[in-house]
């Protein structure tokens, strides 16, 4: 699975919009479909407030956040599946991401149009959807008829259609009325079976509900419309409001930022539970180095053994691996400083199995 976020929705939803503010790079944005043509892509900051604590407690020369990588795909369009839009393109785009943040609009402006000039979560969810389900269904359609062909004439191949071509069977009957491949809730053996088609609709999905201001407090219509959508599907909803997000990013100071969103009775910005969202759901953990040089958060896969995790930071460090000093950040900032860590006997020596847990600060001792 890659890792990184793709933003899809239909044109004028907000897309260019939230992507500029959550990378703080300009991204074309118009009031007309289509005015993004090839995906921008940024690195976005993962907002983390242990390595806010850390740092003041072990004083670095350098700080260094974990990063995410969002994608701004071009908006779909009813017929995408088939080209319509330049919607190959965009589908192409689609298929190299991890996770998908699906931008509905949620707001009235009538200075904003809309590519079907109303405001209709479900008919634009329905919309993306039915693309996605689409061109899944081309995808899938392609290999079941290429591995029957291959099949008549290879007996190697007689054997792994036996296995793989029952599941290509149950996705076609459901693509082919425009439900979701996740929906069928496919085991592991079958997951595994058809892993290279790399299907859009078995993406996990966050659903991004655009609003305005006075919608931040209380859900309006619309985003209960997609909340109930989202309960569903068991995805995920973020609540933005991609106006404010763009003001929150052109400030540079940050305690100006806090200043803005307490006046606006918001503990942190959209943006933020947006990235920490797509980060975790992608199974992206943070485990930390810390000293006088440099404190920084350095993502791992859920499930890394500590050799693996010493990977993330230099090949060498996994080949020539021999143990880890750990403890947890939550320990640190009970007890205040790293030598009582230690004096209170939580700083542990661990072996290749252990398995890293999010917030551990680690050092390791490699020799290569």
């Amino acid at each position: 699975m890659s890792l990184n976020c793709g933003i899809v929705g239909l044109p004028n939803v907000g897309k260019s919009t939230i992507f500029s503010a959550l990378t703080s790079a300009p991204a074309e944005s118009a009031n007309y479909p289509f005015c993004t043509i090839d995906p921008n892509v940024g690195m976005v900051n993962v907002p983390d407030p242990r390595l806010d604590k850390i740092v003041k407690l072990i004083p670095p020369a350098k700080i260094v956040p974990a990063t995410f990588e969002f994608v701004d795909i071009a908006g779909l369009v009813e017929g995408a599946s088939k080209g319509e839009g330049l919607g190959n393109r965009f589908l192409a785009s689609i298929r190299e991401v991890g996770v998908l943040a699906h931008v509905v609009r949620c707001f009235d402006n009538d200075d904003i149009i809309h590519v079907n000039n109303k405001i209709d979560p479900i008919g634009d969810i329905s919309t993306i959807n039915i693309e996605l389900a689409f061109s899944d269904l081309d995808t899938v359609e392609k290999r079941y008829s290429k591995m029957v062909k291959i099949g008549r004439v290879n007996k190697d191949q007689q054997k792994i259609n036996q296995k793989v071509l029952p599941v290509l069977e149950k996705l076609k009957d459901c693509l082919s009325e425009g439900q979701l491949a996740r929906t069928l809730n496919l085991d592991d053996d079958e997951l595994e079976a058809i892993y290279d088609l790399h299907l859009i609709t078995l993406k996990p999905v966050i659903y991004v509900c655009n609003v305005d201001e006075d919608s931040l407090e209380e859900d309006n219509e619309y985003v209960k419309i997609v909340r109930e959508i989202a309960e569903k599907e068991n995805s995920d909803v973020v609540v933005i409001c991609g106006k404010i997000e763009a003001e929150i990013a052109e400030m540079e100071n940050e305690e100006d930022k806090n200043e803005f969103l307490e006046a606006l009775g918001l503990e942190e910005s959209g943006l933020n539970q947006l990235i920490r969202c797509a980060y975790h759901i992608l199974g992206m953990r943070t485990f930390f180095t810390a000293g006088s040089d440099e404190d920084r958060a350095w993502t791992f896969k859920a499930g890394y053994k500590a050799p693996q995790a010493a990977g993330v930071i230099h090949t060498d460090f996994e080949k020539g691996f021999i143990k880890a000093e750990v403890y947890n950040c939550e320990d640190l900032f009970e007890l205040g400083s790293e030598q009582k860590v230690k004096e209170k006997g939580k700083l542990r020596m661990e072996g290749k199995e252990y398995i890293v847990q999010d917030g551990d600060i680690m050092h390791f001792r490699f020799n290569v």
